[in-house]
């Protein structure tokens, strides 16, 4: 039979919206094993957003062992056939994806998955993993040659995992730039107390067992997360301006005269959110374990954990990194300066505030500290490279830029710049880019030339 003008035209019209809508959706392919940071290429991973964890492990002291559940709440960014997570070491028993059984291989600390039935782009999917095994730290020449990670401690376990020690207990998108929000439960041996990130939902002894349960409901990176177990002695209340605190101190450190952990957590609190913004979390407070060989501290997210008691200069470091670090986090890890330097710098502000010594003052002293030959120099502070990311140079140098910065431009607008900053990024990611183009619309000045002497250039800068 012969098709009308019109019939044909209507023909023509439907094979073309068909061509449209293969065009428009894709066939499904892999996620990318890693995101592409240059220093951790494979941390992280691509195809999706993950937007929570509900993490539950079991941790048994005596052994060593940890078992666990974690189930990803994630949102597919491409049509996905298969997807990736992070995970070293520890054995996997078992992954469901949307409640069914999935299939999965394992190549090094990468986990694939392969769900029954393809992803669609922008539809959120649930990973479960169960897991087991013991966890080991981590260690080598990036976080000043000690061991990080998971460190089994005397009665438990001390958990700091920066930069990328979080996939050594839970399966995750291991990296700052792919942050969540988090439930975290803990089943330990009665007796113990287990600390983690965010606000104490509840906790209970069962059979011989503590269940603890603690929620992040801010936006998290995965390095930041922690589960550090042990005998503690907690104190909990409100700082003067009223945010919930609380800190737990190993009572083995109880005699320890050297800080007040508790009141200088809440006096610096309030002081840097007066300075950088409102306080970007639902708690604030302390994690202090009987850990000194570990020889570091870090920002845990809402509760800075220090592996032994430190001075009041580590606390509000610690506490800086709450704004500079949690809320705003790298883009990439060649941006750590932005951590590290600006929570150096808020040392230098403390001791202005506190009225011991002026920041040009501190500046002056870390300049005046090293001759011009000295390796210090020679890091780029903008690209450190991964096994000196944690160089002093980002701390120091990276300090130095700001307080350049603060001269060139004036304490009006330098302070106008700080919680403009934090403001602008809260929760999410920014990079050195974003932070020159803000100092310049805010100060309505060209900086190209102090950055570029201060953050990309090596050699001592001339004052």
């Amino acid at each position: 039979m012969r098709l009308s003008r019109s019939a044909r035209l209507a023909a023509v019209a439907t094979a073309a919206a068909a061509s449209f809508v293969i065009a428009a959706a894709p066939a499904p392919t892999p996620g990318a094993d890693g995101i592409g940071d240059p220093y951790f290429p494979q941390l992280g991973n691509g195809g999706f957003d993950a937007r929570h964890y509900d993490l539950d492990v079991a941790y048994a002291p005596d052994t060593g062992r940890l078992d666990g559940r974690t189930t990803l709440t994630a949102r597919a960014t491409q049509n996905l056939s298969a997807f990736d997570l992070d995970l070293q070491k520890l054995e996997v028993t078992q992954v469901e994806v949307n409640g069914r059984r999935a299939g999965f291989t394992r190549t090094g600390d990468e986990i694939t998955v392969t769900p029954r039935d393809a992803l669609r782009k922008g539809r959120d999917f649930t990973v479960s993993v169960t897991y087991g095994g013991i966890p080991a730290p981590l260690n080598g020449p990036i976080v000043f040659g000690s061991d990080y990670g998971w460190m089994k401690t005397p009665d438990g376990v001390f958990v700091a995992c920066e930069p990328n020690a979080a996939s050594t207990w839970f399966p995750s998108s291991d990296h700052p730039s792919d942050k969540a929000t988090y439930d975290i439960r803990i089943k330990a041996p009665e007796g113990l107390t287990a600390v983690s990130n965010g606000r104490l939902v509840s906790t209970h002894d069962k059979g011989g067992s503590t269940y603890t349960h603690w929620r992040e409901s801010r936006p998290m990176a995965t390095y930041l997360a922690t589960a550090t177990i042990g005998k503690f002695d907690v104190r909990t209340g409100r700082t003067p301006a009223g945010t919930p605190i609380y800190v737990a101190i190993d009572p083995v450190l109880a005699n320890s005269n050297s800080v007040d952990v508790y009141a200088v957590t809440a006096a610096a609190t309030d002081y840097w959110s007066q300075v950088f913004g409102p306080y970007p979390f639902e708690e604030t407070g302390a994690i202090v374990d009987d850990m000194p060989e570990a020889g570091f501290s870090l920002e845990v997210q809402s509760k800075p954990a220090y592996s032994a008691v430190r001075n009041e200069t580590t606390i509000v470091h610690e506490l800086a990194h709450q704004w500079f670090g949690d809320s705003v986090s790298v883009a990439q890890w060649k941006d750590i300066w932005l951590n590290e330097g600006f929570a150096t710098y808020a040392q230098w502000l403390w001791a202005e505030h506190q009225g011991t010594k002026s920041a040009h003052d501190s500046f002056l002293t870390a300049y005046n500290a090293r001759a011009a030959d000295n390796p210090f120099w020679q890091v780029t502070v903008a690209d450190p490279q991964r096994d000196t990311m944690f160089a002093s140079a980002v701390y120091q140098r990276g300090a130095m830029t700001l307080q350049m910065l603060r001269e060139r431009i004036g304490d009006t607008a330098f302070f106008e710049l700080l919680p403009a900053w934090t403001r602008l990024h809260r929760y999410g990611n920014a990079d050195t880019a974003d932070f020159i183009r803000l100092a310049e619309k805010v100060s309505g000045q060209q900086l190209d030339d102090l950055f570029r002497t201060w953050l990309f250039t090596t050699g001592k800068p001339a004052l």
